[in-house]
């Protein structure tokens, strides 16, 4: 069992990443399913939150703006996730791949828990016998390198 984070800034400012090599597996392995769903599922619902409305009370400027931008938010969504793809098995990230993984798994995050309903409601226990629980955890799992990583990132801001 790893103990403490695992990711973290060290006291030479590298972002160091100790994950073992199955979950480096599945975070190599999770941006190549969103890039197909993106690519391929275009209009699959658990993407919608990747590609929020601008405008709610006015569909012709919503459909305007994302006309506009949508092709280049998809573009930075798949930039991202290929950061990560070609990362995965790294022991330690650059700032730049750093920033590639934080959206790269805020986009993951996203995705799942749309498909599973996530809510801020929801506790934090998984019952086991949830049909959702392999999805839950997995959610819990990109959720803690999230928070992992913007600490990580923190830590080489300038403190004001």
């Amino acid at each position: 069992m790893l103990g403490g984070p695992r990711i973290r800034r060290t006291a030479g400012g590298r972002i160091k990443v100790r994950i073992r090599p199955e979950e480096r597996a599945v975070l190599a392995d999770l941006p190549g399913q969103l890039r197909e769903l993106m690519t391929e599922g275009a209009e699959d619902p658990s993407l919608r939150r990747l590609f929020p409305p601008a405008y709610l009370a006015e569909p012709d400027h919503d459909r305007e703006y994302h006309r506009l931008m949508g092709d280049d938010l998809r573009e930075r969504h798949l930039a991202s996730l290929a950061v990560m793809e070609a990362s995965a098995h790294a022991e330690e990230l650059t700032d730049e791949e750093a920033a590639g993984w934080l959206s790269a798994l805020n986009n993951l995050r996203l995705v799942i828990g749309t498909r599973l309903d996530v809510s801020e409601e929801m506790d934090d226990g998984i019952d086991p016998d949830d049909p959702r629980a392999p999805g839950l955890a997995l959610y819990g799992y990109l959720s803690l390198l999230t928070q992992q990583l913007v600490d990580a990132l923190e830590a080489s801001l300038p403190s004001t």
